[in-house]
């Protein structure tokens, strides 16, 4: 933890957008998987230690929304 960079930034906003949009489907849709994974794509980048991790976790919660999604 600490390592602020640009990239960090970056992927901290994408996936809080995405994770609000998620969240707010998710309950619209009563679907409470994709509501959980959307609350913690908005809060997950404030645990990580690095930009890669920030981007490969972010990622991986978009598959897996994707598959719940389908």
């Amino acid at each position: 933890m600490g390592d602020i960079s640009i990239s960090s930034l970056a992927a901290g906003f994408v996936f809080g957008v995405i994770g609000f949009w998620l969240f707010k489907e998710g309950r619209r849709r009563g679907e409470v998987r994709i509501a959980l994974v959307g609350v913690t794509m908005m809060g997950y980048s404030y645990f990580t230690a690095n930009p890669a991790a920030d981007w490969g976790i972010g990622l991986a919660l978009c598959g897996l929304a994707y598959m719940w999604w389908v």
